[in-house]
């Protein structure tokens, strides 16, 4: 694998953290390629040598979060629904200007799309519906409730600007989690 200059990953993280606080304070829609580059201290040319448009960006953005928590769910693979719980809200503490713009504000809507997707994919993974609580029921039914009520109550933690600690959180939503997978 080449290395990556750090001058030119330097240029990329501030274009991706200037598209996301401009996204906090005015939407989407209302940005322009000249305030993301303005905001990054770049020209409009650095933007336009890594990303087709700010759509482009906006797309890279949240695969690499999407991939993100997907690597950190295999490696938590060890861990019971707690522990893993207590990570990825840990995570999502840490890139709270992320996810709070993409979840809870208007900025993009179809990101909670793919956050509910991602997280069917990973808690498809978990249910088992040969024994215990879920027996007999159906796998999607029970997939779908899991996934859509956790990241309603991620959307309900950041929306109120994370009441609890992360680790508190978890333990909460683990609990929860245990009960119903």
């Amino acid at each position: 694998m080449p290395k990556v200059d750090r001058r030119i990953a330097k240029s990329q993280e501030a274009i991706k953290q200037a598209l996301i606080e401009l996204m906090s304070e005015k939407g989407f829609d209302n940005i322009t390629i000249q305030d993301i580059a303005d905001r990054a201290n770049v020209n409009r040319g650095t933007i336009y040598l890594h990303y087709l448009d700010k759509f482009d960006l906006l797309d890279k953005i949240m695969e690499e979060h999407i991939n993100n928590m997907h690597n950190f769910c295999e490696s938590a693979t060890e861990m019971d629904f707690i522990e893993s719980t207590v990570h990825c809200m840990e995570y999502l503490e840490s890139n709270y200007l992320f996810f709070s713009t993409m979840l809870v504000s208007e900025g993009a809507p179809y990101f909670r799309n793919r956050f509910l997707k991602f997280n069917i994919e990973e808690f498809r993974k978990d249910v088992d519906i040969t024994t215990g609580k879920n027996f007999g029921q159906n796998e999607d039914v029970v997939v779908q409730f899991v996934a859509n009520a956790y990241v309603g109550v991620v959307e309900w933690w950041l929306k109120n600007e994370m009441p609890h600690p992360p680790h508190v959180m978890a333990k909460k939503l683990g609990e929860l989690l245990e009960r119903n997978v």
